[in-house]
């Protein structure tokens, strides 16, 4: 029997900057793809564009594998009286799907959670496919816990 000497690829995180708006746009537009997330490459345009440049509202961190922009993870912050004090979405997280299953996410959220820390942030939240059991499953080994008292629910008041 042979055993496998290939080792996890480490992953890397950086704080994206406006000038990363190239890099992270085909990323986010197969995000979109991969979620069904109608949107217009303006539309994510303008929303990269504000997030990148006011840390104030959270911030956007590209995931590195083998030197290479392998994905990115976006956090946008709020404040919650519950969590006593600031807390933040992980408001999209993705990674192209060769790299999946490899560590690399479990490895993100890790650095993520670090950077959230000094964020002052107190509290992550997620949402999740409720059919997206390889996702569900690395969340909560991440600690993210569900919250089956709640449903998540939105409304769009830029359509209304």
């Amino acid at each position: 029997m042979s055993v496998s000497s290939s080792k996890p690829v480490p992953a890397k995180l950086r704080l994206a900057e406006p000038a990363d708006l190239d890099l992270l746009q085909p990323l986010v537009r197969s995000y979109h793809a991969f979620e069904n997330i109608p949107s217009s490459a303006a539309e994510r345009t303008a929303a990269l564009r504000r997030l990148l440049a006011d840390p104030a509202l959270g911030g956007i961190w590209l995931i590195y594998a083998d030197g290479a922009p392998a994905g990115y993870i976006a956090l946008c912050r709020g404040f919650s009286i519950e969590f006593n004090g600031f807390d933040a979405f992980v408001d999209e997280f993705y990674l192209v799907p060769e790299l999946r299953g490899q560590g690399i996410g479990g490895e993100v959220l890790r650095a993520v959670k670090q950077q959230a820390r000094q964020m002052d942030i107190n509290a992550l939240h997620l949402e999740v496919a409720a059919d997206n059991r390889r996702a569900r499953k690395l969340y909560a080994a991440a600690g993210f816990e569900a919250r089956e008292k709640y449903r998540l629910m939105s409304a769009r008041l830029d359509q209304q």
